[in-house]
C-alpha cells in the first residue's frame, strides 16, 4: 500500500471533545478540570503534574471513568489501549494510567521509518515502524482476548500521532513551534534582531545533552533563545557555563538575568522577563505565555492549509495532517463502543483559541480541519 491522501477531517470527528491538554482540563465542559477535582481525585494539592509524573496519569483515569459515566453509561472500564510515538515518554505514561486505573491494557508506538516492517512486542507494548501496522495491531489485541467494547478505554496521543505522524509527517509540527519561537523573538528585540544568532542559539540548545539544563521544556528554550538574541549572554558563554556546571539549571540562568535586568536593552523587554520570571517563580511551567499563543496560530495556519491537488511531499513538509491509520484505526474501536480520548502535553495557550480569536473564527486544534495522510486500514481490520 502507498501513502495517500482523503478529504479534510478533525481530531473532533473521531473524540469529540474529550479532549485533554497540559493544563488538565478536559475541553469537554461535562468533566470537572483538574482545578476543581483534584481532591477528589486524590491529589496532595492543586498543584498539576506534568506527564511523566503518576499523578497526571491519575488524573487521565479519573477522566476516562467520568467520559464514561456521560450519559447514563454504567459499564465500567476494565482495560486500556494506548497509541503513541515514543517508546520512553508514552511507555511510561502508558504504564502509569494502566496502573492507575487497575486495568489490563496494551500500547501501540510507532514511528515511520523507510524500513522492512518490524515489529517487537514487550510487556504489551507493540512498536512498530509502520503506522500501518495498526492492522496487525488490531488482530493481535483480539487474539490477546482484549474485549475492545464499551469496557475498553482508548487514549490517543496527539502530537506525531493523531496529528503530524512521526517519521513521516513530524516536521510539520517542529516548523510551526521553531517559526512561533522566532517571531516571538523577533518582535521582543525589534530591529535588532538577528535571526542567524537565533537559529545558532536554537539548534545549538535543543539536543538532548542540555536537557538537564533546560528540562526540554520549549517556553525554557525560547527564553534562552531571547536572552541570547537580546545580547544579553552570548551563546558560547553560556554553554561554557552550562558545561562546566556554573549554570546548574534553568532556574539559575533567569534568576542571574532577573538580577541584571537593568542590562536588558529597553523597557518592553523587561517587562517580558519580569513577566516570565514571575510565572517561573509561581510554578507555572507554561511561562512564556506570547509564544505559545503564538505557536497555535502558527500550527493551525498549517493544518489544511494546502489545495487538494498539492503534491504529497510538499504537504508532508508543509502542512500538519491527520494520520490516516490513526483515524481509521480510532473509528473501527469506536464502532464497537470504546470510549475515546485525546491527550497532549501541548499547553492550552498552544491548543486553544483566545476570545480575540474565536471572534475571528479560529477554532480549538482538535476542532480544526485538515487533510487525512496516510494509508487506508478500514478493509484490513477484524470485522471490515
Amino acid at each position: 500500500m502507498s501513502v495517500g491522501m482523503t478529504a479534510e477531517s478533525s481530531l473532533y470527528e473521531i473524540v469529540g471533545d474529550l479532549v485533554v491538554f497540559r493544563s488538565l482540563s478536559p475541553v469537554d465542559p461535562q468533566i470537572p478540570g483538574y482545578d476543581q477535582a483534584w481532591a477528589e481525585m486524590g491529589m496532595p494539592g492543586p498543584e498539576r503534574p506534568r506527564k511523566q509524573d503518576p499523578a497526571f496519569a491519575r488524573a487521565l483515569a479519573w477522566f476516562l471513568r467520568r467520559g464514561r459515566a456521560l450519559n447514563g453509561v454504567r459499564t465500567q472500564l476494565t482495560e486500556l489501549i494506548y497509541l503513541g510515538d515514543t517508546a520512553l515518554a508514552d511507555g511510561n505514561a502508558f504504564r502509569n494510567v494502566r496502573a492507575a486505573g487497575g486495568w489490563r491494557g496494551w500500547a501501540f508506538i510507532a514511528a515511520e521509518r523507510d524500513e522492512t516492517l518490524a515489529v517487537d512486542i514487550r510487556e504489551g507494548i507493540f512498536h512498530a515502524n509502520r503506522w500501518n501496522a495498526l492492522a496487525e495491531f488490531a488482530g493481535w489485541l483480539l487474539a490477546e482476548g482484549a474485549a475492545l467494547d464499551a469496557r475498553t478505554a482508548v487514549i490517543v496521543d496527539i502530537d506525531k500521532t493523531a496529528l503530524g505522524a512521526r517519521g513521516r509527517n513530524d516536521t510539520a509540527i517542529d516548523r510551526a513551534r521553531v517559526a512561533a519561537i522566532e517571531a516571538t523573538v523577533a518582535d521582543a528585540v525589534g530591529e535588532a534582531f538577528d535571526r542567524d544568532t537565533f537559529r545558532r542559539a536554537y539548534t545549538a540548545i535543543i539536543p538532548a545533552r542540555y536537557h538537564p539544563f533546560t528540562t526540554d521544556n520549549q517556553d525554557y528554550v525560547a527564553y534562552i533563545c531571547l536572552m541570547i538574541s537580546a545580547g544579553f549572554i552570548a551563546l558560547e558563554e553560556l554553554l561554557r557555563q552550562v558545561e562546566t556546571g556554573e549554570l546548574a539549571s534553568f532556574a539559575d540562568f533567569i534568576g542571574r538575568v532577573d538580577a541584571r535586568q537593568d542590562a536588558l536593552p529597553d523597557a518592553a523587554l523587561r517587562a517580558l522577563h519580569r513577566e516570565i520570571y514571575g510565572l517561573v517563580q509561581a510554578g507555572d511551567a507554561t511561562p512564556f505565555k506570547a509564544f505559545r499563543r503564538r505557536e497555535y496560530i502558527e500550527t493551525v495556519s498549517r493544518m489544511g492549509c494546502l489545495p487538494d491537488d498539492a503534491p504529497l511531499g510538499q504537504r508532508l513538509v508543509e502542512e500538519i495532517c491527520l494520520t490516516r491509520e490513526v483515524f481509521d484505526f480510532t473509528r473501527w474501536l469506536a464502532g464497537r463502543g470504546c470510549l475515546l480520548m485525546a491527550v497532549s502535553d501541548k499547553p492550552d495557550e498552544a491548543s486553544l483559541p483566545t476570545p480575540e480569536l474565536v471572534a475571528q473564527g479560529y477554532l480549538p486544534l482538535h476542532r480544526t480541519r485538515t487533510h487525512v495522510v496516510g494509508q487506508p486500514l478500514a478493509d484490513l481490520l477484524p470485522g471490515s
